[in-house]
Order: structure tokens, then sequence, then C-alpha cells
């Protein structure tokens, strides 16, 4: 981890933190998803480096050590993707594999669409690429569907506001590490779905936790609750929504993310190839929305194999 370098690089006037480590010409940068940070990939980087990789994760702005942007409850998706495009113009980086978690996924793959010369390959897990357009999922969940609580104004920073920061990462990781959607009934709050004795999965451990707490303790929530949950419905202005690069999966069989109405259908009948031709699926039947983290020498030996194929 001490081999891990910090830098800040200036992007539309805000200062976005990075983590790099590594050299040479081939680099990954790596796009996390919620509650997460940088941290989420330290396995990751570093096994990269020693491959030969230079790898890079960026924090977006709202988040951990980046500058939280001057408006957050205007920040977009479309944002992160300028923010992408700076750092690689900032950084002289020409071509990068995208490797991406939860809603990370998205930014990967619009911006992988409109720059396929800067895109050598995307990998994401957790969430599949899904072209732009509604989703039919919000409307076949309850009311206590946390995303549907978490897009209404206001609704999670009372929930969030009654802990500090570190037991909010704590419970989002206890409550998404599950096989189960977090739903709340009607007359509780998603925060309340996890009792205080329930103990951290076995892989993350009070050092990580701690190391979360710190950062959300600095930015907040208010970033992180408008990208990506309130901006979900924003037009990504993409025209032709099929992806050209090649792309990898890496699902958990016991991702929570399964049981959204249609996704099981959606990744297994092939229709995610419908719009990512090149596509690799691996299901890791133990895994859960953390399998990064969860299975990291796994996850690691299939980045690696992947990026091997299309460097």
């Amino acid at each position: 981890m001490e081999e891990i370098q910090h830098k800040y690089i200036t992007v539309q006037g805000l200062k976005l933190h990075v983590a790099d480590i590594g050299t040479g010409s081939n680099v990954v940068v790596f796009l996390h998803g919620f509650p997460e940070i940088w941290y989420s990939w330290r396995h990751q980087m570093i096994a990269l480096a020693r491959a030969g990789f230079r790898a890079i994760a960026p924090d977006y702005r709202g988040y951990g050590l980046s500058d939280p942007p001057p408006q957050p409850d205007k920040t977009s998706y479309r944002d992160l993707n300028s923010d992408l495009l700076g750092i690689l113009d900032s950084l002289a980086i020409p071509k990068v594999f995208l490797i991406a978690k939860d809603f990370g996924a998205r930014p990967a793959y619009t911006f992988a669409l409109p720059h396929p010369e800067r895109v050598l390959g995307v990998v994401t897990m957790g969430v599949p690429y899904m072209p732009p357009g509604p989703r039919a999922f919000e409307k076949l969940l309850p009311e206590g569907f946390y995303i549907s609580r978490w897009q209404e104004p206001g609704r999670a920073e009372a929930d969030f506001g009654r802990l500090d920061a570190k037991t909010v990462v704590r419970n989002v990781y206890i409550l998404f590490s599950k096989s189960e959607i977090p739903i709340a009934a009607e007359n509780q709050e998603i925060m309340d779905l996890v009792d205080p004795s329930t103990p951290l999965p076995p892989w993350f451990t009070e050092e990580d936790l701690a190391a979360y707490g710190a950062l959300y303790e600095k930015s907040g929530f208010q970033t992180a609750l408008q990208v990506p949950y309130r901006a979900l419905r924003e037009d990504p202005g993409i025209t032709d929504p099929i992806v050209k690069a090649p792309a990898l999966f890496i699902m958990g069989g016991k991702d929570y993310v399964n049981k959204f109405p249609g996704m099981e259908d959606y990744i297994n009948s092939g229709k995610v190839k419908q719009f990512v031709p090149n596509l690799e699926i691996v299901f890791l039947p133990e895994g859960t929305h953390f399998v990064q983290e969860q299975s990291p020498e796994e996850v690691n030996q299939l980045i690696v194999t992947f990026l091997g194929k299309h460097i």
C-alpha cells in the first residue's frame, strides 16, 4: 500500500484525487462504486502493478479526497465522463483499460462509446452494461426499495444524519454484501435494516472500515446521493448504444443485483451481448456485490488474463 502514490489533478476547476502505482504504457483506470472510494481497488492496483501495468484510481468529484463540486445536487454522470477525460489528458495517457464496479459501469461504458480510440477494453463487476432508457425494476419493486428511498430529496440525508459516516458505510457494506435487495418497510428507514450487532463481512476489516469512514467523514454523502442515485434518469446523450470494445463482466452468484427484476434473464439469456458483442461473462458462485474485495486473487487473475488478450 505504501507504494501507491497520491496526487491531485485539476479538472474543470476541481482538484481531483488520484491514486497511482506502477509504470509503463499499459494503463488501467479503476472507477469505484458506492459506498466506495479509490481504496476499494487496493488489491487490484497492487496486483496489476506487479504484473507490469500502471494502475490509476481516482476519487470521483465529491467523493473521498477529491474536491466537492460547487453544486453537488447538480452533479451528473456526464461530469464524471468529463473528469475522466480531463485526468487522462492531464496525464498524457492516450489509451486505457477501464475497470469499474457497481454504478462505475455507467461512466465506464458511456466514456467508451464516444471515445473508442481511448479505450482498449472494459471490465465491470456487479452491474452489467445497460443501454440508456428507463429501468423497469424501479416500477416493479416496493416503495421501500433502497434506490427509490435514496432518490427522495432529504430522506437519506435524514436517515444517514442520525449516524456517523463510518457507521453509514458499515451498514451499507453489510446490506450490500447480502443476496437480498435492501427494501425497508413502510415505517422503516434503510439504515434500520442493519442490527448494530451484525459483524462486518470477514473479508472487510475494521482497518478498512476506518479508511472509508475517515474519507466519507470528509466528503459527506451529498454528491454520492446525487450520483449515482438521483442522476439515474439522466439522458447520457448516446446515439449508438453498441459497445465495440472488448469487455469482461464479473458477477457474484450471491450478488443482490441478480434479484433485480429481469436482471438474471438479461445477463443469462445473452441479451446484454446484443449491446456488447465482444463480452465475456464470468460468474463467481460465492461472490457478493464486492467481489473485488471478497475474492481479490480470483478477480485479479481474471483481470490480468483479460488484459493480456487485448494489449
